[in-house]
């Protein structure tokens, strides 16, 4: 099937007053971005819809099999088009519904008459439409409530517009209309999921990754920047901070009780992230902690990790079961990349016992002993920074090939 244009809707954005244009202009820039790979997309964006365009055919389908993984759009539509004469409307009409599976279904047709010098009111070519499909494709029944398949027609002067599907989106609000935020990204299943959530309200997001070269592999490092290709694809451009912790790492096996180093290690971790964070002119730090999942994850082991920053920290599955995060993480993408048996920092270091109650002062005393801050000074700035999603560079001599 050919579409010439794709209609989409906004959803929440509606719901907004004289800011309105500030979240639909934040949209299409997303959406321009998120597609820059595409070439001849030409985008219209109006009060209450958006209307993308190709010429190509092959670029409007992956504009359709891309566009749901946007944040900021609630559904959308491909539209096919025809000159705007009767027997020419008929034609399309079985076209699309042939390409889909309608038999058993039940069927409308429903006109809209913006060029009022068409021959016909509405309701007879709402009737002669509907005819020429159930007589040329026998299968369906008519039924003018909440029909299995609605043909929605728009008839103006210079063209004819014909959609049938309405095919459900990310929702929530356009990426980057709602500040920024630094995502502790460790490759594991919780903080790619995190991410989704914080994107889905509007945040941009950076992540910074901890990197304990020869503790951690490239390839964890590797998996890390395809989960951000992945999370890039929900609507907004990601940078990857990543920071050589290696030195850190090794001087807390040192420096604190065996039981308490994973707790240092993500004070530490916040230490750095918040200086990064101060850096990019974020707001907030994120993470994909979960309540009670790991020893570090317990109410006294966050409470002792907050205790190093003032800045908010948003941990959006702070509440979810994780069988509801991986079925999630399965939904969005990023499992299979995530499970990818290459470890991380902190299970390379994972002390047998951990503490899962770890006092604030202790933590205080025992880290009082080392000079953390030129270390972390060090780290922020050796850091390594790439931006995904990555470009890709076509090959000049392809078409010679």
């Amino acid at each position: 099937m050919k579409w010439s244009e794709i209609l989409v809707r906004y959803g929440e954005i509606s719901t907004k007053g004289k800011n309105r244009k500030q979240f639909i202009n934040r949209l299409r820039d997303n959406i321009r971005y998120t597609f820059q790979d595409l070439s001849d997309v030409k985008i219209h964006p109006e009060r209450d819809r958006m209307y993308l365009r190709s010429n190509d055919p092959a670029v409007m389908e992956q504009l359709i099999a891309r566009l749901p993984k946007v944040f900021g759009i609630q559904s959308f539509s491909p539209v096919a088009e025809c000159p705007t004469t009767l027997e020419d409307m008929k034609k399309l009409a079985v076209e699309i519904v042939s390409s889909i599976d309608f038999e058993g279904k039940t069927f409308k047709v429903n006109v809209k008459r913006s060029y009022k010098r068409f021959e016909l009111e509405t309701y007879d070519l709402n009737r002669e439409i509907a005819s020429h499909v159930l007589t040329t494709l026998p299968g369906m029944t008519v039924q003018m409530k909440d029909p299995d398949i609605e043909l929605r027609v728009e008839v103006r002067e210079e063209s004819t517009y014909m959609m049938i599907d309405v095919i459900p989106a990310a929702a929530g609000l356009p990426v980057g209309s709602n500040g920024k935020a630094l995502l502790l990204l460790s490759g594991g299943i919780d903080s790619p999921v995190a991410a989704f959530y914080m994107m889905k309200r509007g945040v941009r997001i950076e992540a910074i990754h901890f990197f304990s070269p020869p503790f951690t592999s490239e390839q964890s490092l590797g998996k890390v920047m395809e989960l951000c290709e992945i999370i890039s694809g929900f609507g907004g451009n990601v940078r990857l901070h990543i920071i050589p912790f290696t030195e850190i790492q090794q001087t807390i096996q040192q420096a604190v009780p065996e039981n308490v180093t994973m707790t240092s290690t993500r004070r530490m971790m916040m230490k750095i992230s918040d200086q990064v964070r101060k850096e990019v002119n974020a707001l907030a730090l994120v993470t994909g902690e979960n309540l009670g999942q790991v020893a570090s994850q317990t109410l006294e082991s966050l409470a002792a990790i907050n205790d190093v920053t003032t800045t908010p920290i948003l941990r959006p599955l702070i509440t979810f079961d994780k069988l509801d995060i991986i079925k999630i993480a399965e939904e969005i993408g990023t499992y299979e990349t995530s499970i990818r048996p290459f470890e991380d920092c902190c299970t390379v270091f994972t002390p047998a016992n951990p503490k899962t109650k770890p006092n604030v002062e202790k933590m205080n005393y025992y880290e009082a002993f080392t000079d953390f801050d030129e270390m972390i000074e060090r780290a922020v700035k050796n850091r390594e920074i790439h931006d995904f999603p990555k470009k890709k560079i076509a090959d000049e001599f392809e078409d010679l090939l």
